[in-house]
């Protein structure tokens, strides 16, 4: 069943006509990290266990945790949909608004779901899930936070998907044994296609997580450009500064044209625009797509540009009545 998401360029363009688009729906950074010529070896081959423990390894590194709590997997949706299959069921509270295939995940595994907009209430929860800084509204919470809260639930999943320009918030470097903390390569790097994730649990957990992705889940490329990627640390540094102006930036656009911000993070801004669908339309004419959500009939969300014809096509945008 298709759920909502952000996205879908193709449906875009079958609505508002085909051409140029700016996809500012989805979070992803529009200034990915610059992948080098591959090794032939790294689309020939399959992908090594050297490979593997050189990514993690890195990974590890960059997150502040020791590699032995670290397991790479196809993409961080590949882990929502797998783990609450790998946990006994009961239970789970998911506090909302939130990213929705953690809901959707849990129902088709046959947990007992209940949305909650206060961490103090999911307490006695046999599993609990938190996404920091959340999406969509960009809401955090400190690593001292989600450790009491561990020690009231049964398991606690943190979604740190959005956190890698905001390390102080993550609990990957203490976390309690039944946290489990998903991680993305895609969003921050730019590189969604790549299908590249990361989870950072307990030891015995990611041996049963290993086991349901089975042998080669993660492949060549990905095993070699995010082990690259994720030690390039004066791009990430230069990264992180960018989209904290950028996110300013977007905010004096947003006001100037009769919006409010309402949160976000580094890779997008929230607001509310009084009416997202004509907000959302008023963009698609100029061939820049953004996302809405079902349960808000104001809320906006928009990834931040990556260039300067793409602010300018936006402004642009944003005066045009």
């Amino acid at each position: 069943m298709r759920r909502d998401h952000g996205g879908d360029i193709d449906a875009a363009a079958a609505r508002f006509g085909a051409g140029d688009w700016i996809d500012l729906s989805t979070g992803i950074n529009r200034r990915p990290w610059p992948v080098p010529g591959l090794p032939a070896l790294a689309w020939r081959a399959l992908p090594t266990s050297a490979g593997a423990q050189a990514l993690t390894r890195v990974a590890a590194a960059w997150f502040g945790c020791v590699p032995a709590h670290v397991l790479p997997v196809p993409g961080a949706s590949a882990a929502i949909q797998l783990i609450p299959r790998l946990l006994p069921r009961g239970r789970a509270a998911v506090l909302w608004p939130s990213y929705n295939e953690h809901g959707a995940s849990l129902r088709a595994a046959g947990w007992q779901v209940t949305d909650t907009r206060d961490p103090a209430q999911m307490a006695g929860a046999d599993l609990a899930v938190v996404v920091n800084p959340n999406n969509p509204d960009g809401r955090d919470w400190t690593p001292a936070t989600l450790a009491a809260l561990a020690a009231q639930v049964g398991h606690l999943v943190v979604d740190e998907s959005f956190a890698d320009a905001r390390p102080d918030l993550s609990l990957a470097g203490s976390a309690p044994g039944n946290c489990v903390i998903l991680r993305s390569f895609g969003k921050f790097w730019g590189l969604a296609g790549l299908r590249l994730g990361f989870v950072i649990a307990a030891p015995d957990l990611l041996a049963r997580l290993a086991e349901a992705t089975g042998p080669w889940a993660v492949s060549g490329p990905a095993l070699a450009v995010g082990s690259a990627a994720m030690a390039d640390l004066a791009w990430a540094d230069a990264t992180v500064v960018y989209h904290a102006e950028a996110g300013l930036r977007l905010d004096r656009m947003a006001l100037r044209a009769g919006w409010q911000p309402a949160g976000g993070t580094h890779l997008f801004r929230l607001y509310d625009t009084a009416d997202a669908t004509i907000a959302q339309e008023r963009l698609a004419r100029h061939h820049i797509w953004t996302r809405r959500f079902p349960y808000s009939p104001g809320w906006l969300r928009l990834g931040v540009p990556g260039n300067r014809p793409e602010w300018d096509r936006l402004g642009a945008a944003l005066t045009v009545r």
